[in-house]
């Protein structure tokens, strides 16, 4: 089924009181901010935080008070109104560029929100199906996203959109294959046809044959994880969860994750004007702490900006925010909210047994990691390391891990920063993968300076959670591999089934090529495997 936004209302003027119709756009508005509220506090981590910037978007004032202009001034409907000022706000966000043209998407969807209340039309959204289903759309709204419920959407396609979306990785999150950014193409797909949707590889085969269709069953069978991660040689690896709040947390632990290898912090600080208290931190990260006792957990300091702006402490008005202050630079001149964390943190450790370390988003210069340890001492917390998320990091690895007790790749940023594309732009889909062999070529240069430092790298972007690249990524020298809970048992099982030395060759292989698409073929031809768990 195609899911398309709402139908553009008519232009002509009403007789209707503009007094009414303004007031009648206020009260729409807070029912849908109210609405979206609603379904925030019932989700948890990236899906809360999505909702709950929806909400923000529905009552803004720049919305709101335009769109009540056009129906005093031009005496169009409430309707029309909502869609011309949204329009205005949309077109705005997209000459921004950066974090605002990533919003784009959600005005859209707050538009059509709005005015489904105003007229009393079905809210957007995806249909109730009885029978599970493959959802294709032009786009879908992360807000939508946060609420597919995995028991009844068996996979989702979108014609536009990046890899690295938020509707992307909430769909990941959630358990549900997902391919975005495939072009028009799909959009003809009639109802009731038959298609194989392979998150992994990112391919959509219509009218599968009944070999394609027996493959992608097996796929969709859930695999555990219980122990330790290992090669079939008995190399170890580390395999470690993202969470983002203690449900997360606790959902991790039930998966059967060795620790976490990236705690968002960003949820105490979200949705606010100002800064939270330090105990107000300390018992958000002791519940954390307390699902994983005995166990890692790598707490990451605020990373504000970009996608995650915050009133007191960034700049709104950065004209390229993902280039901008942002993660660690946000401390250059509002150290106190780095120094408060690392007291909460520090806190927190102290009343709970797991093994905390503590990491540094947006790290570009061995300076920066060399002041984040000596910051991180002065509180007591030994294991300081720092993200590589920047290309100048991966180059600089040795000399910043000669500071820094650890790194963690986040390959998420590391691949926009590489290759120069906006990770959710749907036009540069084609640019935002791990498997490029530039990026590759970054992760071996960080693993290398880590090795001559005897310092630990591991994976916390999503490229840990794709099976075929967790071996090549563990080929390229990563001792530890974090992702969603609900990729452990996949990575775990093709660990298993591989020898340390065939992940390094896989890794070889893939560096020789000059593509992305190349890098993942000649990996996964060397990792048969692949084939017989139907990955």
């Amino acid at each position: 089924m195609v899911v398309t936004g709402g139908a553009e209302p008519g232009a002509n003027p009403t007789d209707t009181d503009p007094e009414v119709a303004a007031a009648a756009i206020s009260d729409a508005a807070r029912t849908v901010a109210d609405r979206l509220r609603s379904w925030a506090e019932e989700a948890s981590g990236t899906a809360q935080e999505v909702l709950a910037t929806t909400a923000q978007i529905a009552t803004d004032p720049t919305l709101i008070k335009d769109a009540q202009k056009r129906v005093r001034e031009a005496h169009v409907t409430a309707e029309r109104a909502v869609w011309e000022a949204a329009g205005a706000v949309a077109q705005q966000f997209q000459s921004l560029g950066g974090y605002f043209a990533e919003r784009v998407r959600d005005v859209t969807d707050v538009r059509d929100r709005i005015i489904a209340v105003l007229t009393g039309s079905p809210v957007p959204g995806v249909p109730q199906r009885s029978e599970r289903f493959v959802l294709v759309a032009r786009d879908l709204a992360p807000a939508d996203t946060a609420q597919l419920d995995a028991a009844s959407v068996l996979a989702l396609v979108t014609a536009e959109g990046g890899p690295t979306s938020h509707t992307a990785i909430l769909a990941r999150a959630l358990g549900i294959p997902a391919v975005v950014g495939v072009g028009e193409a799909v959009l003809r797909i009639r109802e009731g046809a038959m298609i194989v949707v392979d998150g992994g590889s990112g391919s959509v085969t219509l009218s599968p044959s009944e070999e394609q269709v027996r493959a992608a069953s097996v796929r969709t069978k859930a695999r555990t994880f219980s122990g330790q991660g290992r090669t079939s040689d008995g190399h170890r690896v580390q395999l470690l969860a993202n969470v983002g709040d203690p449900a997360q947390a606790q959902a991790a632990a039930a998966a059967g994750a060795e620790g976490v290898g990236l705690f968002r912090t960003e949820f105490c600080f979200l949705e606010r004007e100002s800064e939270p208290s330090i105990e107000e931190q300390v018992q958000a990260y002791r519940a954390v702490l307390a699902a994983f006792a005995g166990k890692k957990v790598v707490v990451r300091t605020l990373d504000a900006g970009a996608d995650k702006p915050l009133p007191f402490l960034t700049n709104l008005d950065e004209a390229n925010p993902a280039l901008g202050v942002r993660g660690y630079r946000t401390s250059w001149k509002n150290p106190e909210v780095l120094q408060n964390q690392l007291t909460a943190i520090a806190r927190a450790a102290e009343s709970e047994d797991a093994e905390v370390w503590v990491m540094a988003p947006m790290v570009a210069r061995v300076s920066e990691a060399e002041d984040f340890v000596a910051a991180c001492a002065r509180h007591g917390l030994g294991t300081a390391g720092v993200m590589v998320e920047v290309p100048s990091a991966a180059l600089l690895a040795g000399p910043i891990l000669a500071h820094a007790a650890f790194a963690s790749i986040g390959t998420n940023d590391l691949t926009q920063y590489t290759l120069a594309a906006d990770r959710l732009l749907g036009a540069l889909a084609p640019l935002s993968t791990p498997w490029d062999p530039a990026v590759l070529q970054l992760v071996r240069a960080t693993c290398a300076g880590g090795d001559a430092q005897g310092r630990p790298v591991g994976v916390c972007g999503e490229a840990a959670a794709d099976p075929a690249l967790a071996a090549v990524l563990v080929g390229l020298g990563v001792t530890s591999l974090s992702m969603t809970p609900r990729a452990l048992g996949d990575v775990a099982a093709v660990l298993e089934a591989t020898t340390f030395d065939q992940c390094r060759r896989a890794a070889t292989l893939a560096l020789a090529t000059t593509s992305a698409y190349d890098a993942r073929a000649a990996a996964r031809a060397e990792l048969t495997v692949l084939a017989e768990l139907a990955l």
